[in-house]
């Protein structure tokens, strides 16, 4: 019998990348993890007996605990977190039951290591305009919620990268960055394993806008006059990341939900 406190695998793939997505854990055995060492987007790796070294996890958040199989070990977790009156949920069949289900995975390798506060920590140009906005609503939505972001100067980036533990991104010759005609943006998405249709889509209308092709994408234009106006409104970087993710959940929810919806005005013409 289905345990009360379960979520589905469906209802997860639906809250996977969109703001209102609880901090998921994985939560499995050593041994289960290292036979597959990939991640459910966004999630956090840490056993049981890690509990208190989760970052921002406090009452004001929910989780989803995800072990291999959703048994007990799950249901151990989720009842600790409760005594932090923290809302849990278990994952209906666990990691196993996510793998068959088809849905990305993460591979654990290629996420930078964390900070004492159990953040990763990324590090790149000063006054974003696209991929550098991109980039991190993915991070943030897809890999590590709790992620940091240093916008520096150019000549900065990698000297601040080493000091401060971070992953250099949207700079020349480094990983994370352009590889030929593609994006940064297109390069996560790709080593993240993150390859699903609404987000190939998100990739190509980044790159149009990003690489001065706009005749990639039909968004593409209308993409890059946000970013462009999102630039002017905000001195700030942080805060004009904020705005940023915004504008990147409603694509991202367009390209997953909304293509084919048209609208049209008036609504209330008279049939002839």
């Amino acid at each position: 019998m289905t345990a009360p406190n379960t979520i589905s695998i469906d209802k997860l793939v639906r809250l996977v990348g969109t703001p209102k997505c609880p901090m998921l854990i994985d939560a499995r055995p050593t041994h289960d993890f290292d036979a597959d060492p990939r991640l459910i987007p966004s999630s956090v790796r840490c056993g049981p007996d890690k509990l208190t070294d989760l970052p921002a996890v406090g009452a004001e958040h929910s989780a989803i605990v995800v072990c291999q199989t959703g048994s007990s070990l799950s249901q151990g977790v989720a009842a600790l977190l409760l005594l932090r009156r923290i809302p849990t949920e278990v994952l209906e069949g666990g990691f196993e039951a996510w793998r068959q289900a088809s849905p990305p995975l993460v591979p654990f390798a290629k996420i930078p290591p964390v900070d004492a506060s159990g953040r990763t920590v990324w590090v790149t140009r000063a006054r974003p305009k696209i991929d550098r906005i991109a980039c991190p609503w993915l991070i943030r939505r897809f890999i590590d919620p709790c992620a940091l972001f240093l916008f520096v100067a150019p000549s900065d980036v990698i000297e601040v990268a080493e000091r401060f533990g971070g992953a250099p991104f949207d700079i020349e010759n480094v990983f994370w960055s352009h590889r030929g005609d593609t994006c940064t943006f297109d390069t996560m998405v790709g080593e993240f394993g993150l390859g699903t249709s609404p987000l190939l889509r998100l990739a190509t209308m980044v790159r149009g806008a990003d690489t001065a092709r706009l005749e990639l994408s039909p968004e593409a234009p209308g993409l890059l006059a946000a970013s462009l106006g999102l630039s002017r409104m905000y001195s700030d970087d942080l805060e004009q990341l904020e705005a940023g993710m915004l504008l990147y959940d409603a694509l991202y929810r367009w390209c997953r939900d909304a293509t084919d919806e048209r609208h049209n005005w008036p609504t209330n013409k008279p049939r002839t």
